[in-house]
């Protein structure tokens, strides 16, 4: 009897040490192996939509160029031996939370060549390095594509469809066909480039404008690189992008005069808007031999083909300024036509620079105007950058529109 019992002590370990086995086995591997085994995760978004501050301002922290490539293993380029022992785009990680901490933007627009291709292994991988530290504050923010970012593992169709599904991005791979009742006009969906989009900034929280949009943002893609009479040239924004932005401008002619008002005939009674793209736009060098705030250090990369981006912005008449990337050692603003067009300043340590020159973020806040009862339109936009040097000093403060003058 004794024998018998023990056998069965024996049988019961081994039958529990199958089912052991059998059941690490599914757990672990043959699960995985089903379709559709993974667990399905949501988008995480922030609260939308964004909206000014109860304190009547919104802040939106401008990142050109980046230029990640691969963490630690990338190098910094044009630097002075005496700024950093060690220097990688861990660097450029740094100064964001640096920025991020110092200014608390409300948001943040990436203005293209956020990843270099050409150093980038993995370009998922490198958008996940890029765009980490703004998911990780929970920060809304939205991008657009500049001229290197698609000259790695994914097409710029790829790379902006991916931006447009990550945590807290509000960016679009392009608009979709949409249709107004107040003008009976509906937007064009078919349009060249990948990440053209307009996001809307509603009034601040229990005020007056806190159902309605009183601030836009206008983002482009310029392209990267194409072939005109057999001379390569950068890219150039086109006239069905330019149809398409006319378009969303127009949706708000004449529907808020009483909230707008204005003398400016060209406005229409329209808020104001900002517009974002990476390339600049022909007339930028002129801006050499005009009153500028910041430094003109390098000649302006822009395309042969004048596509008439600045007569149609004057045109619309909403757009205030115009934020722009590409030329890193340019930080300047600039007037064309009434129009301020600003560099950002290269962001970015992988990305070439000068050396002791400090890498640099421009910050932009729009204030409302302060009603009797309430908060009430945008009354004034402002702009200033900060150097990522030991005390982010702040410099180039200057305001770029106010309500009064424009009904000069």
């Amino acid at each position: 009897m004794e024998f018998l019992a023990d056998k069965w002590k024996v049988s019961i370990l081994y039958l529990g040490f199958i089912y052991s086995i059998i059941f690490l086995l599914h757990s672990l591997v043959f699960q995985k192996l089903l379709l559709g085994y993974e667990p399905v995760r949501i988008k995480r978004n922030s609260d939308l939509p964004l909206r000014f501050r109860s304190d009547g301002t919104f802040k939106i922290l401008q990142v050109a160029d980046m230029h990640f490539a691969n963490g630690v293993n990338s190098r910094c380029r044009d630097m002075m031996d005496s700024e950093f022992k060690y220097c990688s785009d861990l660097n450029t990680t740094r100064f964001f939370k640096r920025m991020v901490d110092a200014e608390k933007p409300d948001f943040i627009a990436f203005t293209g060549d956020n990843i270099f291709g050409p150093s980038t292994s993995d370009a998922a991988e490198s958008l996940f390095r890029v765009f980490g530290p703004v998911i990780e504050y929970q920060i809304p923010w939205a991008a657009i594509l500049g001229n290197h970012d698609q000259e790695s593992t994914m097409t710029r169709e790829e790379l902006m469809s991916f931006i447009s599904l990550m945590d807290y991005s509000v960016s679009q791979t392009n608009p979709q066909l949409s249709h107004f009742p107040s003008t009976g006009n509906q937007i064009l969906q078919n349009i060249d480039g990948f990440g053209n989009y307009d996001i809307n900034v509603y009034g601040a929280p229990g005020s007056y404008l806190a159902n309605s949009s009183i601030l836009n943002l206008y983002f482009l893609d310029s392209g990267d690189r194409d072939i005109v009479q057999g001379a390569q040239t950068y890219g150039w924004i086109k006239e069905s992008q330019l149809q398409w932005l006319r378009d969303v401008s127009q949706r708000f002619q004449g529907t808020n005069r009483d909230l707008f008002p204005s003398t400016d005939a060209s406005s229409q009674g329209k808020p104001p808007a900002l517009t974002f793209f990476h390339i600049p736009i022909p007339e930028v060098r002129d801006l050499y031999y005009r009153k500028i705030v910041g430094q003109f250090q390098e000649g302006v990369a822009c395309s042969s083909v004048n596509s008439g981006v600045l007569q149609n912005l004057v045109a619309m008449g909403d757009v205030k300024a115009v934020f722009m990337g590409h030329d890193h050692s340019n930080d300047f603003c600039g007037n064309l036509d009434g129009i301020w067009f600003c560099y950002g300043g290269g962001f970015g340590y992988h990305g070439y620079g000068r050396p002791g020159w400090s890498r640099r973020g421009r910050v932009i806040v729009a204030e409302l105007a302060k009603g009797e009862r309430s908060w009430m339109g945008v009354e004034r936009i402002r702009t200033w950058k900060r150097l990522d040097d030991e005390k982010l000093t702040k410099i180039d403060e200057q305001i770029l529109w106010e309500r009064e003058q424009s009904a000069q």
